[in-house]
């Protein structure tokens, strides 16, 4: 999963949830309702932050940012 934007990724298909921890101090974000076809077409785009902008953050993907631990 190479990307310049995304340091790593999880997805839980029971809660439907894709977690991102985001390179540099970015953060990390949950997405919520994020369809098993989705995350699949996700993980298959050449460049993850283009997918991110043209299809999560187009479609209004309901989000959080997970606070800090350290």
């Amino acid at each position: 999963m190479p990307s310049t934007v995304i340091a790593a990724m999880h997805y839980d298909p029971e809660s439907k949830t894709l977690t991102i921890v985001y390179r540099g101090h970015r953060g990390t974000y949950r997405y919520f309702e994020v369809t098993p076809e989705d995350y699949a077409a996700f993980r298959a785009a050449p460049s993850k932050g283009t997918y991110l902008n043209t299809t999560f953050k187009a479609h209004g993907y309901r989000y959080e940012r997970v606070a800090s631990t350290h």
